[in-house]
């Protein structure tokens, strides 16, 4: 989560994604773990341009792994991640998987109906998400706006599921 604050220091908008991770294998939940992200800087800039300066808004946005032992950092970018990271591209879904929302109601935004479900192709150990503007697989065009790394990594097999739930809040305080 990220905040802004006023010259008296008192926080006025926090911007964050939590990002609900399911590990199904054979049919069963074997794992579910609720993530808080890091909303990079690229991500801010562009949440604020497109709302306050009238820039172009993103038609999509596109949920991807990564399986670098990696943490995310302010500075990490759509350009920077598929290497720093080492983006995960061993899924059957031919592109990264498209976000689904619904409308935001309340100050949050969810594809709670719609999860982003990546079906594992190989024997891997996924350690966090991310979420971008672009679509292809270790594509380094587009803006980042979400990056979080697992508190504890996902070992996965082939025909394994991760089915992820993301969900944004701009609250004020």
């Amino acid at each position: 989560n990220h905040s802004m604050s006023n010259e008296s220091g008192s926080v006025i908008l926090r911007v964050g994604f939590e990002h609900v991770v399911e590990h199904i294998r054979n049919g069963r939940v074997i794992d579910v773990e609720t993530v808080h992200n890091l909303v990079p800087t690229e991500g801010l800039n562009h949440i604020l341009n497109v709302a306050l300066r009238a820039n172009s808004p993103t038609a999509n946005w596109y949920v991807a792994l990564f399986e670098g032992n990696y943490t995310p950092v302010a500075g990490l970018t759509a350009a920077t991640f598929p290497s720093s990271a080492t983006e995960c591209t061993a899924y059957d879904e031919s592109n990264r998987v498209l976000w689904v929302s619904a409308a935001a109601s309340g100050g949050i935004v969810t594809n709670s109906a719609n999860k982003a479900t990546f079906t594992m192709n190989a024997t891997k150990t996924v350690y966090g998400i991310v979420m971008s503007s672009l679509l292809t697989k270790g594509g380094t065009t587009g803006v980042l706006v979400s990056a979080a790394r697992f508190a504890s990594s996902k070992s996965v097999y082939d025909d394994d599921l991760l089915q992820v739930t993301s969900s944004i809040t701009m609250t004020s305080s």
